[in-house]
Formats: C-alpha cells, sequence, structure tokens
C-alpha cells in the first residue's frame, strides 16, 4: 500500500506529463492502490483518481470501482469526497453507469452525503440527460425499495428546475416512455408523483398531450374491470386516478369515459363504499369528484340511462315532505335530514348532464314522477331558503380575523352550497326546466367572471327568493308546515388523502406486487 508521500510523488509524475500522462501507466495504478490505505490515504486518492482519469481509458473499471470503495467508507468525510468527484467519471459510455451508482447512493441517511449526492446528478444531467434517465430509470425498475423511492422523489422535484436546454423534446419522451415502463406496476404514492412530473412536462402542455396523460390515468383506474364496492383497494385506486385526472379535463379533453364509470357502476354502490381512509366521507368524496367531472363530459353513449341513474340518486337525497295528520301537525316524529353537500354534487352534476338532454324532465319521465320530483323540490327550496337566512344573520358584520374562526369557515362554505342549489333549483322550477345558469362548486376558488358572464355570477350568490314563486303544488298534495333541520358537510378542504401514504400496504397490493429484486451493491 502507498503511503502519502508515494501518492505525491506519482501525483507529480502525472501533473508534470500533462497530456502525456497516459503514457505512465504504473504512477497511476500506485494512486488507484491508494484506497486501500489509511484515512489520509484515502483521501489523497479520491482527489487523484479522477483527476487523471480521462488518461486512462483501460483502466476505467479499475478507477471507477476504486473510487467506489471510497464511496462506501465508514468515515463519512472520505465518503463524501468521492461522491463529490464522481461526475469526472461521467464520460462516454462510463455516464450511465455513474447514473446507476449515483442513484443508488440516494439512499445515504447523511443529508451532507445526500445533498452531494443530488448535486452530483444535477451535474451529470446536464451533460447528458439521456444517459442520467438510463441510470435513474433502471434503478426505480430494478433497484431496492428506498432507491425506488427516492429517485421518483428526485425526478419530481429537480426535474422542473432544469433548464430548457436540457429538457428537450427527445428527453421529454424518454421520460415518457420509461414513465409508462415503472406505470405498469406502482403504489398510489408512486402513481401522483410521476403524475406530477409527466404533468410538468412541456410536451405535455398541449390537447394531445393531455389526453395522452388522461388515457394513462384511465389505464390505471383499470375502467374496463368490475367495481368492487367492498374493497378499499379498488375503491383507492379509483379515486386516486380520478383525483389526478381531474385537473386534466377541459372542453378540449373530455371526462366522459370517466363520468360513464362513475353513474353505471360507483353511483349504484355509493351507500355500500368502502372507505380506503379512517375519517373520510367517500361518498361525498365520490360526488365532489363526479360534480367535477360533469361540466367536462362530452357526448355520451348511455345518455339517457346515465342521466336517470345520476336523478334516481339525487331523489334519495330530496326527500318528500312528511305526511300531515288530521290535527295539521306532522304525522312523523322528526322532519327529515336535508344532506346540502351531497345535494349540491348531485344537483350541479345532473344540471350539466341534463343539458345535453333537456327534454329528459318533461319528455323521458311520466307526469306522475315529474310532480313527485316538483314537490321535493318544493319541499328542499322551503328549508333552503331558512337556512340561508339563518347563515347569512350569523354571518352578518363579520369581517377579517372573525370569518377565519372554525365554526365562521363551516358556515361561508354552508352558505355557498346553499347559494348553489337555490340557483340550480330555480333553474329546474322553469317551464320548460332550464340550465343556464352557472354555479362555482362550493369548495373551488371563485373564478373571475368576464363582462358577459356578469349576469349569471350575480344570480350564484343571490340568496333572495324568485320575484315570482316557482309553481308548486296544489292543496292536494302535502303541506309544508315546518322548515326542515339540516345538514351539510364541515369537511372543508378539497380531496388529498392520497397524501397520507399511498396505497394500503404499500407495493404488493391494490396496484400489483413488483415481485423480487436483488439486494444489496449492484454497480
Amino acid at each position: 500500500m502507498p503511503t502519502v508521500e508515494e501518492l505525491y510523488r506519482n501525483y507529480g509524475i502525472l501533473a508534470d506529463a500533462t497530456e502525456t500522462a497516459g503514457q505512465h501507466k504504473d504512477a497511476y495504478q500506485v494512486i488507484l492502490d491508494g484506497v486501500k490505505g489509511g484515512a489520509k490515504e484515502k483521501r489523497l486518492a479520491a482527489q487523484f483518481i479522477p483527476k487523471f482519469f480521462k488518461h486512462f481509458p483501460e483502466l476505467a473499471d479499475s478507477a471507477i470501482n476504486a473510487q467506489l470503495d471510497l464511496c462506501e467508507d465508514e468515515d463519512v468525510s472520505i465518503r463524501r469526497q468521492a461522491i463529490k468527484e464522481l461526475p469526472q467519471f461521467a464520460t462516454g459510455d462510463n455516464l450511465p453507469r455513474v447514473a446507476d451508482i449515483l442513484t443508488q447512493l440516494l439512499q445515504s441517511d447523511d443529508s451532507a452525503e445526500f445533498n452531494l449526492v443530488n448535486n452530483a446528478l444535477l451535474s451529470i444531467f446536464k451533460m447528458d440527460a439521456k444517459g442520467t434517465l438510463g441510470g435513474l430509470f433502471s434503478q426505480i425498475l430494478q433497484g431496492e425499495d428506498i432507491v425506488r423511492e427516492r429517485a421518483i422523489k428526485f425526478l419530481s422535484t429537480k426535474l422542473k428546475t432544469l433548464p430548457e436546454e436540457v429538457l428537450t423534446k427527445e428527453v421529454e419522451e424518454l421520460i415518457l416512455t420509461e414513465s409508462k415502463k415503472v406505470l405498469e406496476d406502482v403504489t398510489g404514492e408512486e402513481f401522483v408523483l410521476f403524475m406530477k412530473i409527466l404533468s410538468g412536462l412541456k410536451s405535455l402542455q398541449t390537447v394531445s398531450g393531455r389526453q395522452q396523460l388522461v388515457e394513462l390515468v384511465a389505464e390505471q383506474a383499470d375502467l374496463e374491470q368490475t367495481f368492487n364496492p367492498s374493497d378499499p383497494d379498488c375503491v383507492d385506486r379509483l379515486l386516486q386516478c380520478t383525483r389526478q385526472a381531474v385537473p386534466l379535463f377541459s372542453k378540449n379533453v373530455h371526462s366522459t369515459r370517466f363520468v360513464t364509470y362513475f353513474c353505471e357502476h360507483v353511483l349504484p354502490n355509493l351507500s355500500s363504499l368502502t372507505s380506503p381512509v379512517e375519517g373520510l366521507d367517500i361518498q361525498l368524496e365520490v360526488l365532489k369528484l363526479l360534480a367535477e367531472m360533469s361540466s367536462f363530459c362530452g357526448d355520451m353513449e348511455k345518455l339517457e340511462s346515465n342521466l336517470k341513474k345520476l336523478f334516481d340518486k339525487l331523489l334519495e337525497y330530496m326527500p318528500l315532505p312528511p305526511e300531515e295528520a288530521e290535527n295539521g301537525e306532522n304525522a312523523g316524529s322528526e322532519e327529515p335530514k336535508l344532506q346540502f353537500s351531497y345535494v349540491e354534487c348531485l344537483l350541479y352534476s345532473f344540471h350539466q348532464l341534463g343539458r345535453k338532454l333537456p327534454d329528459f324532465l318533461t319528455s323521458k319521465l311520466n307526469a306522475e314522477k315529474l310532480k313527485d320530483f316538483k314537490i321535493r323540490l318544493q319541499y328542499f327550496a322551503r328549508g333552503l331558503q331558512v337556512y340561508i337566512r339563518q347563515l347569512r344573520l350569523a354571518l352578518q358584520g363579520k369581517t377579517g380575523e372573525a370569518l377565519k374562526t372554525e365554526e365562521n369557515k363551516i358556515k361561508v362554505v354552508a352558505l355557498k352550497i346553499t347559494n348553489n342549489i337555490n340557483v340550480l333549483i330555480k333553474d329546474l322550477f322553469h317551464i320548460p326546466p332550464s340550465y343556464k345558469s352557472t354555479v362555482t362548486l362550493s369548495w373551488k376558488p371563485v373564478q373571475k367572471a368576464d363582462a358577459g358572464q356578469k349576469r349569471t355570477s350575480e344570480d350564484t350568490t343571490s340568496s333572495s327568493p324568485p320575484k315570482k314563486a316557482p309553481a308548486g303544488p296544489k292543496r292536494d298534495a302535502r303541506q309544508i308546515y315546518n322548515p326542515p333541520s339540516g345538514k351539510y358537510s364541515s369537511n372543508l378542504g378539497s380531496f388529498s388523502y392520497e397524501q397520507r401514504g399511498g396505497f394500503r400496504g404499500g407495493r404488493g397490493r391494490g396496484w400489483g406486487g413488483r415481485g423480487n429484486r436483488s439486494r444489496g451493491r449492484i454497480y
């Protein structure tokens, strides 16, 4: 084993030789042997080996392996020095291998070391993006779980920091191609990260790019398979996929396939859904997703059938007035509970799809069913007006900090919900029913309306009763005496439970097991 003095002497020989250093193979071999010495010798070897690496292509494997030994040394300062110099080995055919090595080194628990690995990866990314991606995806597909996890997170956080000259169209195409391979077997959390990676690519910002992403999500959601509402993994997969698809939908990228699946398979099983996360109102989350998607539904093959399913589900949450007893009081002991959050979602979805078949209520329903629906609408509208007045009174004069209390936040959202329902019910009471009003769903940020939309946006926040009351049932129908008690959700946040750890049981459940992979160093 060479001493410190011998290492310096051979370093001098190579440094003095400049461009003819390759003629002094013995001197470089001495430096390579420095990795077998003590701490001082190793630190010098970590700096000297990469400095003259390019002059000895025939010793490339030996040099890289020697540096790798130093990257795994027990002394953290030696490891850090060796990792810092690794990009100097990333030349020609060696680059994918160096990328593979650096990806494996992401498993380090030392923060300084981990940052060095990240910086080194970014450095070689700028030299050769495609070669670096080869090393990263190799480990994502075949590496250990911790390496796979950190490599995916590296891509999801660092790709967006790279300049356009690095992320060329060809590079982005490679990312998409390799990502598709990975998506054949992922956990829910991994799927969310890959959607973040892909949706950030410039080449996928176009309509056709968005459509590609929607197709990817639809494939992951497995919309061809039978839906099992009692399997939390099955429910989880559908909700996480749909949540990723929703931001991609637009007037040019339609949600038809997802809306159809929800109407045909999910709505009929709404009450039997098994929540994948404790404390989540799974039924409300499903209805919120359906409502968000319904705005971008294109031409639907079985529109009337699916609209009927949606209508039937809406009726479940719009009760008839309680029976009237002979003495004029309610015969029942309790008023029906009005679930405003559910009704907002269902009524909005029905209103959106109803635009595509505007005569559904008048010609597709028989007269008795239409009469029944109007009674339910009027009963709900009366209770709604009471709640709107109560909420306005409770919030009157409150501004700034006062509106930020938890109780008042709930009331503000409740007022949005009830106002939305009020606008939609007014539309359906027109003769014939109208589908012209526009509302912003209570959990979505309010969009700034342009001049052409001003009148509509004013309608959405109005809580005053219409100048002319909608035509209600005649005296032979059940009379409403007391406003019903109401229920609206205090679950104010948007759907975000995928942040809690992805799919149940990790890889191997829900979205398939990944099989056995090799362990240990596979440089």
